[in-house]
């Protein structure tokens, strides 16, 4: 802007005497010096700074890492104990004393080691994975239709665990279009006034896209040419009526534009003028009344961060000289008036940025404007309040200036960082990250890529530049600072989804371990054999990883907290629940074992039983306890649905939000009525299956599970569940 140190600006985002890489000169002339080139620029330094660097973990999958490990270990550790509790009970019941018992041995010691490893493959949640991708899959396609572009799809979860967002004012909290906000002109034709605005510039307005008229050359000029174009004033013909006789160029050191066209409206030579209100005032023959109204209007405009112009014009004699040494040469000016010029707010961004503090996140403007500008743009969308101070701003180089630690200290309670730079955003948003803040960014400059490439999550917008874009994880496409906050809600549900899936699948193991381990100590004939397990491994895994994953997103995760980074993904009510639930229903599974083993059970309808000293389990009783095994996981599936909405499972099952969740009901409850009935010896149950009134009995006394935890949802130290 200058070469003179004096006028530098102290606080300037970069040195006012440096032209950068990758900008655009709008107006001016001058002789420069090349000091740097390439990757030495800024602007190369902001692409290398950009370069996107793939394989980096994400929250959730860090999470899932974890509970791999600790799932493999358990179902390692289990499947130890059966071996040895099986073998425990062989060498206490048997002796080898020939080849038959040898043999006998062998047959067994396999059938141990086939229960073992059956037994891992149902604790391994491999429905998991597909539970995961799908609900990302799904909730991509979701967004996609709701002007969201995500281009990863761990971007979508991972937009549920944020709870900072550093946000860029230009083209995201702002249209990014300079408009004309206010005019206070006085008493005078409007006809002078649109000539003067039309033919004292070098602006032009580009009509090519019909939806939005863009501003051409320097944006303060292009505002008024906007506001000419609203008053139905065609600028081009305005132009075109009126002769340039000569022209002051603007520049910083006079910090006014003059031109003197042949009036068409006042038929002679006229002087127009516009620039610093108060470099122009002091060239009108305006009162000192005058003046003062003026300069108070200017303070309100100022003090909501508005550029504002002041407005002149002189009619000229034939002979009148009023350009000398490249400056004006009168203070006769006639004053026209003054206007406000700024940079609006989109109109959707005070209410989504409410339901972000709302939710639980912390939002900070990060950009290179100037801290009133910054700040008056917080008050407009609701992150700067009145009680607020200093202590709640930084600027560039304060961070550059700052230790780690103390930038560590500022920023928690940091509400608006200005005059940033493309290395300050980017150090921000790291240091964020190491204090175990989830950091999503938003920006549409080259300037962001660098902040964009290392958040956990990047929001470029729809018109933002190329390089944002291929930084970014995600594209709002239509710039809407609410897509944000449908982006977080999408991301929090499928995380819920997700747990939802593991709570009932892990119950389900919970389960089935137990039984079979209990079994292995105490010389019970396990149960569930290894197609009955395996049935119940996919049934129980795949289509419920389906189910799952495309429960619809509910509204009321906005009013939950975010979560840490280092929250594990099974929370204690999670926990609570499975092993709970999962005890209460081993327990009474190895009851229902050890009264089948004791007796010679015949009929559920009339209750018919004889007491045996014999350890045997028929094949009605098997296909009792492996029907009664399926029904509990089948009603328990309500219960994982239902979890912390604090919602009935049954009352809220809507066909039309819950049609796959609905379909997997339907789909084991088939599948398990087939196999029972049709399945003979290859699952290990009677044939022809079970009559109706079993049927009927087992489905009502496995429902409890469902009953039972719907009750305690009513007791408010239940209400989690």
């Amino acid at each position: 802007k200058t070469t003179n140190e004096k006028d530098f600006e102290k606080d300037a985002t970069y040195p006012s005497n440096h032209i950068m890489k990758g900008c655009t000169i709008i107006e001016g002339y001058c002789v420069a010096k090349v000091f740097a080139v390439g990757d030495h620029t800024a602007c190369g330094k902001v692409f290398e700074a950009a370069q996107v660097q793939e394989g980096n973990p994400t929250p959730l999958s860090r999470k899932l890492e974890w509970l791999a490990k600790v799932i493999a270990k358990a179902s390692y550790l289990v499947a130890f104990l059966i071996i040895v509790g099986r073998l425990i009970m062989y060498f206490t019941t048997y002796t080898i004393s020939d080849s038959e018992s040898a043999l006998n041995f062998v047959e067994y010691l396999l059938h141990t080691i086939m229960i073992a490893v059956t037994l891992i493959v149902v604790s391994v949640p491999e429905g998991l994975p597909m539970s995961v991708s799908l609900s990302l899959a799904l909730s991509m396609k979701k967004l996609m239709d709701q002007n969201t572009l995500p281009r990863t799809m761990h971007a979508c979860e991972t937009m549920g665990a944020t709870s900072v967002i550093c946000t860029d004012k230009t083209g995201t909290l702002t249209q990014n279009q300079m408009q004309v906000h206010d005019t206070h002109f006085a008493l005078m034709p409007p006809s002078i006034i649109y000539e003067c605005v039309a033919v004292n510039t070098t602006a032009n307005l580009d009509f090519s896209d019909k939806t939005k008229i863009k501003a051409i050359g320097n944006p303060t000029e292009g505002a008024l040419l906007l506001w000419l174009h609203s008053k139905k004033a065609d600028y081009l013909t305005l132009r075109e009526k009126n002769t340039i006789v000569d022209r002051l160029p603007f520049s910083t050191e006079l910090k006014y534009m003059a031109t003197i066209v042949q009036s068409q409206e006042l038929q002679k030579r006229v002087l127009y003028v516009k620039g610093a209100p108060e470099i122009v005032l002091s060239m009108t023959n305006t009162t000192e009344m005058e003046k003062k109204q003026y300069l108070d209007q200017l303070l309100t405009y100022q003090n909501k961060a508005m550029r504002t112009l002041a407005f002149a014009y002189l009619p000229l004699t034939d002979d009148q000289v009023v350009f000398a040494n490249g400056k004006l040469a009168t203070n006769q000016l006639k004053m026209m008036g003054i206007v406000a010029i700024s940079d609006p707010i989109r109109t959707k961004v005070p209410n989504a940025i409410r339901e972000c503090i709302e939710a639980g996140i912390q939002v900070k403007i990060v950009t290179g404007d100037t801290p009133g500008t910054a700040k008056e743009i917080g008050r407009q969308v609701g992150i700067w309040t009145e009680n607020d101070t200093e202590h709640n701003l930084l600027t560039g180089q304060e961070v550059e200036q700052m230790s780690d630690e103390e930038l560590r200290e500022r920023l928690l309670e940091t509400k608006i960082v200005s005059r940033a730079r493309p290395n300050n955003k980017e150090r921000i948003v790291r240091t964020l990250q190491k204090m175990n803040y989830v950091v999503a960014v938003t920006g549409d400059g080259t300037n962001d890529a660098p902040a964009l490439n290392v958040a956990d999550v990047g929001l470029s917008m729809g018109d933002g530049t190329a390089v944002a874009k291929e930084a970014s994880d995600m594209t709002i496409l239509n710039n809407s600072f609410s897509t944000i906050t449908n982006a977080v809600m999408w991301g929090r549900s499928l995380y819920k989804n997700i747990q939802r899936f593991i709570l009932f699948q892990l119950t389900i193991n919970v389960v089935a371990c137990l039984v079979v381990l209990v079994g292995a100590f105490t010389g019970t004939e396990s149960p569930l054999t290894v197609t009955q397990m395996l049935w119940v491994n996919l049934v129980m895994d795949s289509f419920a990883a389906l189910a799952f994953a495309s429960l619809a997103p509910s509204k009321n995760v906005m009013h939950e907290k975010p979560r840490t980074s280092e929250e594990p993904i099974i929370s204690k009510p999670m926990a609570q629940g499975i092993f709970g639930i999962g005890g209460i229903l081993a327990i009474f599974l190895l009851g229902v074992l050890f009264f089948f083993q004791h007796t010679d059970f015949t009929s559920l309808k009339d209750f018919t039983y004889t007491w045996t000293t014999q350890k045997h389990l028929s094949a009605y009783e098997l296909t009792l306890f492996f029907t009664t095994f399926v029904m509990f996981q089948f009603w328990n599936l309500f219960n994982a649905k239902a979890f912390m909405t604090g919602k009935s499972a049954l009352l809220d099952l809507n066909p039309k939000t819950n049609r796959w969740f609905v379909i997997t009901t339907i789909v084991v409850i088939v599948g398990q009525f087939t196999i029972v009935q049709f399945g003979g010896d290859m699952f290990n149950v009677q044939r022809g299956g079970l009559g109706l009134i079993d049927w009927l009995i087992i489905i009502g006394l496995t429902s409890l599970v469902l009953w039972i935890v719907e009750g305690l949802k009513r007791f408010p130290a239940f209400k989690e569940i």
